[in-house]
């Protein structure tokens, strides 16, 4: 009887890792086929050499790394992690207090509201984008508004500039921040912050001590959410922006498709992939700082 107990465990044991591996299967395939794949495509394509004619040559290197830093791509690169890092600075502060009022003071017109915030995700990001193009253009109604209240005598040039590229990519991204922001003061205890108030805590002091403190979990997430899709954009700068705001997403697209230089096109990839990962790595660094502080 013992005997047959002990074949029968092993028996159970490997139906239940065979289960395990058929039930993770499909995740396994799908990560080496849209994702480590790629990854190492991406990789060995950034090591080859294209010759004049914009065939590929039998000559592996890192020149295309140091190509894509020479100075006419470093300030492209710069550009883009300025103008991702100032979208996600505006999210934060704009999306914090929406995120804030609908959370705490929206009452049952909460579920209204963040379909308010999710509306705009349900038109295409490109009509909407050329939307405030023939906002901000000099015919545009945000120039007729401001002459028409005698602020301005003549219409401004509004696009083409870091401005208009900036605040496209923070309307585009806004809701990246609001959300998970959002998420964590929802879960916020009222009688914590009930306490505070009892024990004398002024309300600044209540949000630097305990609010923010509790809600960066959900500014980190925002900032990330934010960070990393704004550093690759390539829509927004495209049709707001012009030659001097191009962004390390516009010259990848140009090396692919119009200049049909793959390699440089594929260690540009990597080089922002690189950022995008240094970039999460700090967050979380900050995040889990402020964490310890509070």
């Amino acid at each position: 009887m013992e005997d047959k107990v002990e074949v029968v465990k092993p028996v159970k044991q490997m139906k239940a890792s065979t289960i395990g591996i058929l039930l993770t299967a499909p995740f396994i395939l799908y990560i080496l086929t849209f994702f480590i794949l790629p990854l190492f495509s991406i990789i060995s394509m950034s090591t080859q050499t294209i010759d004049d004619n914009y065939m590929l040559v039998p000559i592996r290197g890192l020149h295309n790394f140091a190509t894509a830093f020479n100075s006419e791509n470093l300030p492209i690169l710069l550009r883009s992690a300025l103008y991702a890092a100032c979208t996600t600075c505006l999210c934060v502060f704009l999306g914090y207090p929406l995120a804030w009022f609908i959370a705490r003071h929206s009452g049952k017109y909460k579920i209204f509201m963040l379909l308010m915030v999710m509306l705009p995700f349900w038109t295409s990001y490109l009509i909407r984008i050329f939307a405030w193009m023939t906002i901000l253009q000099s015919e545009g109604i945000l120039n007729q508004c401001l002459i028409t209240l005698g602020l301005i005598s003549q219409p401004i040039d509004m696009l083409n500039t870091p401005f208009s590229v900036i605040l496209g990519l923070t309307y585009g991204f806004l809701p990246f921040a609001t959300l998970p922001i959002y998420n964590s003061l929802d879960k916020l205890d009222n009688s914590i912050l009930e306490a505070a108030a009892d024990l004398g805590a002024t309300p600044s002091t209540t949000f630097f001590k305990i609010i923010l403190p509790m809600s960066m979990p959900g500014v980190t997430a925002g900032s990330l959410l934010t960070f990393v899709p704004a550093m690759g954009d390539f829509v927004t700068p495209d049709i707001l922006g012009g030659v001097d705001t191009m962004m390390v997403g516009n010259l990848i697209q140009q090396q692919y498709l119009a200049f049909f230089n793959w390699p440089l096109g594929a260690a540009l990839s990597l080089i922002i992939m690189s950022i995008m990962l240094i970039s999460i790595l700090a967050f979380l660094k900050i995040s889990n700082s402020a964490e310890l502080l509070a």
